[in-house]
């Protein structure tokens, strides 16, 4: 293989940032690669009912006091754009694109969403039942059962241990509770608005401002506890009868962006298993072939952030593939890596840095994602500076600190009667309640 190429440095677009009259945050990026742009808008929606935030979602753009939903939609197409919506337990998401000339047309119609969403009673009857329907067929996928488990071994408690709600409770949900929760949370205080692309960005704050004016008003708010430190324990196996294949979980502690450990953490963890050319592809998907896709990765949430471990592996090798990934942590928090391995994997997280602001999009979901945890663009570089510094020393430091297996929290989910005991010959082992599974 050639050897890698100088890393190019990071180059910032311009950003202009203000904040309405109604206290809506506006973050305009110019990104002029092609005529068009992409929006954001991000409202604080900690502690939402689950059942009710997504249905919401599904019938956000369903109709308003002017417009019909099927309107809506013939009005996003005059402007080669369109609308969606999401949400998670930290935030509602609106996301939407368009020419950039129907910027402004965009905005209104997003406008006319926010204070006069209708939610009709037809179209919510058959959204929350087309959402209840994706929910039961991902109650039969493994691994999503797996990361219920894992959620609520991690979180107990913690509104964080929830993240879907059950059929029942989304069929439920009726247009006047849908109604409430909007007038409710929908507010613009606390919320940010994030426009990237062929613009003038102190223009497009204007348009933002001119069609955002009647939007206003300042909600609830609700602030989320610190999620619960990890508590090491027995291995939590979910019994899933019958099934060939194992879904391994593992959480192990981590730290947020702005934490001076997080650069060398992030190294240590696309070493161990964060990219393709890990060491723990290398073990159990290349050399042993237990699996096909491991991968690990920190998730940030508002309230803490964690690095998750996981693998769906065959049935019989469920303890083999559970040694090697424990072998491989324990490897990595007490032995320094490789120069060349931290420089490839330096290399691929400022690489991953550049693409992410390749595009108009990206870029967009870059600033509203760093956004909600009070950061901007400029943090891109920030970062980029501290990777370039990271030695191996720090990251062996990091690696003891939070990757040491002794620190891990596990669940399996899996046939029960084939794989408890090899796994009880390497671990303690407890059960979790079948309803999981």
């Amino acid at each position: 293989m050639p050897a890698l190429g100088p890393t190019r440095p990071l180059k910032l677009p311009k950003v202009v940032e203000q904040t309405l009259s109604n206290g809506l945050t506006v973050i305009a990026i110019r990104r002029p690669a092609v005529p068009l742009v992409e929006v954001r808008l991000r409202l604080p929606f900690a502690r939402a009912n689950l059942a009710r935030a997504a249905v919401l979602t599904q019938t956000l753009l369903s109709g308003t006091d002017e417009l019909t939903g099927v309107e809506i939609a013939a009005e996003l197409q005059k402007v080669g754009g369109g609308l969606s919506a999401g949400a998670d337990p930290d935030r509602l998401l609106v996301s939407g694109n368009s020419l950039a000339a129907g910027l402004g047309r965009l905005l209104e119609i997003m406008a006319s969403v926010l204070t006069a969403a209708e939610y009709p009673a037809p179209e919510v009857s058959t959204e929350r039942g087309r959402l209840a329907d994706r929910i039961r067929v991902a109650q039969s996928q493994p691994a999503h059962l797996a990361r219920e488990a894992l959620l609520r071994r991690i979180y107990g408690s913690h509104p964080y241990a929830a993240q879907t709600p059950t059929p029942e409770q989304v069929l439920a949900v009726t247009p006047a509770v849908l109604r409430k929760l909007h007038d409710n949370r929908v507010h613009p205080n606390g919320a940010t608005l994030v426009i990237a692309g062929d613009i003038t960005p102190q223009k497009a704050i204007d348009a933002a401002e001119r069609a955002l004016a009647d939007w206003n008003g300042d909600g609830k708010h609700h602030e989320l506890p610190a999620v619960p430190e990890l508590e090491p324990g027995p291995l939590t196996l979910v019994d899933r009868p019958d099934a060939v294949q194992s879904s391994l979980r593992l959480a192990l502690p981590a730290v947020p962006r702005t934490h001076p450990d997080h650069a060398a953490l992030q190294l240590a963890n696309l070493v161990f298993g964060g990219y393709f050319s890990s060491r723990w592809v290398e073990n159990i998907r290349e050399d042993k072939g237990y699996t096909y896709g491991p991968h690990s990765m920190i998730e940030h949430a508002v309230a803490g952030s964690t690095l998750v471990v996981a693998a769906e592996v065959a049935t019989e090798v469920t303890a083999p593939a559970l040694l090697e990934t424990t072998y491989e942590l324990g490897r990595l928090a007490s032995l320094p890596p490789r120069e060349d391995e931290l420089e490839q994997a330096r290399q691929y997280a400022l690489g991953t840095l550049q693409l992410g602001m390749s595009t108009q999009a990206g870029l967009a979901g870059l600033a509203i994602t760093y956004a909600g945890f009070g950061l901007r663009l400029d943090y891109l570089a920030e970062h980029a500076a501290r990777l370039a510094k990271v030695t191996v020393d720090d990251v062996l430091e990091a690696a003891g600190r939070y990757l040491a297996p002794a620190r891990a929290v596990g669940v399996v989910l899996g046939d029960a009667e084939r794989i408890e005991p090899s796994l009880a010959a390497l671990t303690p082992v407890t059960r979790m309640g079948s309803e999981v599974a």
